[in-house]
């Protein structure tokens, strides 16, 4: 009689496989990798100089699917539409996605020291976030980029500004009752280290919500951009990212739809699939919410 042994499934395989059951998060994830792929090699087949910033009035304004040279058409300094909207992409979900990667790691941070230690320390904290989170996000960015002036690195830290106090209280929601669970009072026994507790025990057991949560903040965050630059508050020209497209367009819209209407489709398109990604990751880490 043989004996069959069976090798277990790692943790990561088994939330790939329930992640890629969910087809609309799988196209979504096509999506936002071939634009990553498409924003990585632009450089090679396209110029940006010649062809997102330097102006052809004799090009100016043609309708999309007119021209080969310009698919989407141009705009009203006869810049193509097509390399405006991939150069953007750059300014746009790049920036993004750097702020929900440093919002993240803020919150990360102080939400573990804040429900570990809880007390005192935890109600400093807290109260300092209160302070932050009682301003509305667009006010907090507003408020930050009229101190520090325009640009894309102030924009991101106006964005950072505005996200990490939320993010700080859905990370310490899910941290807070594992400061209670057996094995962490097991770890406190044996005499480890506070520092060793938050980063093998405390953080690994909850970041996998934080990161669903980032996820679907990023396509908050990319509209939040988008927005503060429509409003004159981000890049200015001619600098392409979508929000300033949109608002450069808007003059234009009636007559010329394509202006407004290509930004704001990229826009639309990217953000849903960054949400479906983010539904798919929340099914996957946690089946029973589906169910």
């Amino acid at each position: 009689m043989t004996n069959t042994t069976y090798k277990k499934r790692s943790q990561f395989r088994t939330i790939a496989m329930r992640f890629s059951k969910n087809k609309l998060a799988m196209a979504g994830m096509v999506i936002l990798i071939l634009l990553l792929l498409v924003i990585l090699s632009l450089d090679f087949f396209m110029n940006y100089e010649k062809d997102a910033v330097a102006q052809n009035m004799a090009n100016r304004l043609l309708v999309p699917f007119i021209s080969m040279e310009h698919p989407l058409g141009t705009d009203q300094y006869g810049r193509d539409m097509l390399a405006r909207v991939l150069y953007g992409a750059r300014f746009s979900l790049v920036s993004s996605i750097c702020v929900i990667l440093i919002s993240t790691v803020i919150s990360v941070g102080v939400a573990a020291v804040g429900s570990y230690y809880g007390g005192m320390v935890d109600n400093v904290l807290m109260r300092i976030t209160d302070v932050f989170y009682a301003l509305p996000f667009y006010l907090m960015a507003i408020c930050v980029v009229a101190a520090l002036g325009g640009g894309i690195v102030n924009l991101c830290i106006a964005c950072v500004f505005g996200a990490t106090p939320g993010g700080i209280r859905v990370a310490r929601s899910y941290m807070l009752p594992l400061r209670n669970q057996e094995y962490v009072e097991a770890a406190v026994a044996c005499g480890t280290s506070n520092s060793r507790i938050l980063m093998r025990h405390i953080i690994p057991n909850a970041i996998g919500p934080i990161i669903v949560q980032a996820t679907l903040d990023l396509s908050a965050t990319l509209l939040a951009i988008s927005g503060l630059s429509y409003i004159g508050l981000g890049v200015s020209s001619p600098t392409p990212e979508w929000g300033l497209l949109l608002s450069e367009g808007t003059s234009y819209m009636l007559a010329y739809p394509h202006l407004v209407l290509v930004p704001g489709i990229v826009i639309v398109i990217v953000a849903m699939a960054v949400n479906l990604v983010g539904d798919g990751l929340r099914d996957a880490l946690d089946p029973k919410l589906k169910n």
